[in-house]
C-alpha cells in the first residue's frame, strides 16, 4: 500500500477516535494491541490490513473503509434565527488542562469530573498516554481517570500532539520533581503572535530548572538541591506562569511565596485541586500565594473543576447578537462581574438567580437570563486587565456585541500581538471595524449582518466571534476548518442547535 494511503487512513482513524473521545490507549485496549502500535498506524508508519481496518471501524463505530479521507471540519450556518430556552455552561477548558498537567505530581489515582471533551484536552491525553500515563473515560464518558506509571517514558512522547497545544508548557513544573533531565517540544496552540516563555523560566529557575532551546525542543536540566530562598516575584501576572510556579512549589519541601500571581479562575481551580492533594495554599484569590509544599504526593483524589466563564461569555454574546432571550445556567459569576457591569451600562436587560456553589464547593455560580436589548456603545474603551478586571479572553466577544450597539466602541486588546487583527474578519459579514494598530479596533454599530463563506480565524475566541455573527446574519454562511473552535469548546454547534440555532457540521469527502 502506498505511503500516501497509509497516512490518509491513519488520519481518518485518528479523527474517528477523537470524535469518539478515546485516547490511543483506549483504542489499543479495544483492539488487543499496544498504544505505540496505534500511534504508528495513525502516523501512517505501519502497514495495516483490511481486517484490521474493519476491526478499528467496528471498535470506533465508524465505517472507515467507505468514508475515505475525511478532511477538515466545516460549519454551515443558517442565520437570522432567535435562540430560546436554557443552555448549561461546561467545565473550564483552562482549568481542565492545568489539572491534567497537575496529575503528574501525584503517584495515586486521580478522577476529574465532567472534563471538557475538547481538542486541547485530547492533545494532552495523547501526550500523557504516550509517556506511560494510563487515562480512560469512565461513567459513560463523563469523567476522566488518570493513573501515572512509576517512571515516565519521556523518549516516547507524542511530539506532534505536544506541539499542537500551548498547555504542554505546564509540564515543566511537575516534571522538574520527577527527573534530572528531560526534553519537551516547543509549545503551540493559537496563532496569537510572539509569546515568550521567559516569565516561566524566571520562576522555575528558582527551583533548579535550566533550559536550553534548540531545533524546536526545550532541553531541561534540574539541580535537585535548589529551591527558592526568598519570595518569587513573577514578572508577568499570567495564568500559566502562575500555574507553573504553583506546580513547581507543590512538591518543593518547604514554603514558597509567589507574588504578582494571577488570581484568575483556572488558577483558583488549580489551588483547590492542590489542596485536595494535601498541599496547603494560602491567599487563594489574591496576588500573593503561599504554598506549603510536600515532597511526595501519593493519594487517590476525586475533583470537580468549575464551569468556564469564557464559555459563559460566549453564550451571553450569542444571545445578544441574535437578539434572543436565553437562560445560561451555571455561570461562574465572580469571573464575569466586570463584563456584566460594562454590559449593564450599555443597556443589557438581564437578571440572575441567587448564587449557589459549583461542584468544587468553592466557586460561586448563578443562572443568568439575557433578553433582547437596545444597546448603546460604552463611554470608555473596552480593555482587559488581570482578574478581577475584564477577562483577556472575553475581549473579542465585545467586538460582536459592540457591533450590535449604537455608536462607536474602542477595543484595546493590548495583551496579544495580533489577535485584534482577526476581529476585522467581521467586516466580511457586514461589520464596520477599523484596525487602528495591531492592538486597537474601532467598532461602529449597529450592524446589518450578512451571510458569507470564509476560513476560520486561527485564534480561538475570534473564531467563535465570527460564528456568532454568522448566527445573526440572514441567509446561509459557511465557516471552514473549525479545528481551532473544537480546541476550546465541546459540541458547540450541537449545543447551540439545542436552543434554536441551525448549524450543520460537514466535511469535504
Amino acid at each position: 500500500m502506498a505511503d500516501d494511503y497509509l497516512v490518509r487512513i491513519g488520519k481518518l482513524i485518528r479523527d474517528a477516535r477523537q470524535h469518539r473521545g478515546w485516547t490511543q490507549t483506549q483504542l489499543a485496549d479495544a483492539l488487543g494491541t499496544s498504544q505505540s502500535a496505534v500511534n504508528r498506524i495513525e502516523r501512517g508508519n505501519q502497514n495495516i490490513s483490511l481486517e484490521m481496518i474493519a476491526r478499528i471501524g467496528e471498535a470506533l463505530d465508524s465505517e472507515i473503509v467507505s468514508l475515505g479521507y475525511s478532511g477538515p471540519m466545516h460549519l454551515r450556518v443558517v442565520g437570522g434565527r432567535r435562540l430560546s430556552g436554557a443552555i448549561e455552561v461546561k467545565t473550564s477548558k483552562n482549568a481542565c488542562v492545568a489539572l491534567l498537567c497537575a496529575t503528574l505530581l501525584n503517584k495515586g489515582r486521580t478522577v476529574l469530573r465532567k472534563v471538557a471533551r475538547i481538542e486541547e484536552v485530547y492533545r494532552l491525553l495523547e501526550v500523557l498516554s504516550s509517556i506511560g500515563v494510563r487515562t480512560r473515560w469512565i461513567n459513560d464518558g463523563k469523567d476522566l481517570e488518570i493513573v501515572p506509571p512509576a517512571d515516565l517514558d519521556m523518549a516516547a512522547m507524542d511530539a506532534d500532539a505536544a506541539r499542537r497545544t500551548r498547555s504542554i508548557i505546564m509540564f515543566l513544573g511537575p516534571l522538574l520533581h520527577r527527573m534530572d533531565r528531560f526534553k519537551l517540544p516547543y509549545a503551540g496552540g493559537c496563532d496569537l503572535g510572539t509569546r515568550t516563555i521567559e516569565p516561566h523560566m524566571i520562576a522555575l529557575r528558582r527551583f533548579g530548572l535550566d533550559i536550553t532551546a534548540t531545533e524546536g525542543i526545550y532541553h531541561a536540566e534540574v539541580e535537585k538541591s535548589a529551591g527558592p530562598d526568598r519570595p518569587i516575584v513573577l514578572t508577568e501576572r499570567g495564568d500559566t506562569v502562575t500555574e507553573n510556579a504553583l506546580l513547581a512549589a507543590a512538591r518543593h519541601n518547604g514554603t514558597t511565596v509567589i507574588r504578582n500571581a494571577s488570581s484568575n479562575y483556572m488558577v483558583q481551580d488549580l489551588c483547590f485541586f492542590l489542596e485536595a492533594l494535601g498541599v496547603r495554599v494560602d491567599g487563594v484569590g489574591t496576588t500573593t500565594l503561599t504554598v506549603h509544599g510536600v515532597p511526595e504526593i501519593d493519594v487517590d483524589v476525586d475533583y470537580s473543576p468549575s464551569e468556564d466563564p469564557v464559555e459563559a461569555m460566549s453564550l451571553l454574546a450569542a444571545a445578544v447578537v441574535t437578539e434572543s432571550e436565553l437562560t445560561i445556567r451555571r455561570v461562574p459569576i465572580e469571573f464575569l462581574e466586570i463584563e456584566l457591569a460594562v454590559l449593564e451600562e450599555m443597556g443589557l436587560d438581564h437578571d440572575r438567580s441567587a448564587e449557589y456553589h459549583a461542584d468544587n464547593g468553592r466557586t460561586r455560580l448563578v443562572d443568568l437570563t439575557v433578553r433582547p436589548s437596545k444597546l448603546e456603545a460604552p463611554i470608555d474603551k473596552i480593555h482587559p486587565m488581570p482578574f478581577p478586571g475584564l477577562n483577556i479572553d472575553n475581549v473579542p466577544f465585545f467586538a460582536a456585541i459592540a457591533a450590535t450597539a449604537q455608536g462607536q466602541t474602542l477595543i484595546h486588546d493590548w495583551v496579544y500581538d495580533n489577535r485584534a487583527i482577526y476581529l476585522t474578519d467581521l467586516n466580511r459579514l457586514g461589520g464596520r471595524l477599523q484596525l487602528l494598530d495591531p492592538h486597537r479596533v474601532l467598532v461602529e454599530g449597529p450592524t446589518r449582518w450578512r451571510a458569507a463563506e470564509m476560513m476560520c480565524p486561527p485564534a480561538l475566541r475570534p473564531a467563535v466571534v465570527v460564528l456568532l455573527a454568522m448566527m445573526a446574519a440572514e441567509g446561509t454562511s459557511v465557516l471552514r476548518n473549525v479545528y481551532v473552535i473544537n480546541r476550546g469548546y465541546e459540541d458547540l454547534a450541537e449545543r447551540l442547535n439545542s436552543v434554536g440555532a441551525q448549524i450543520e457540521i460537514f466535511r469535504d469527502i
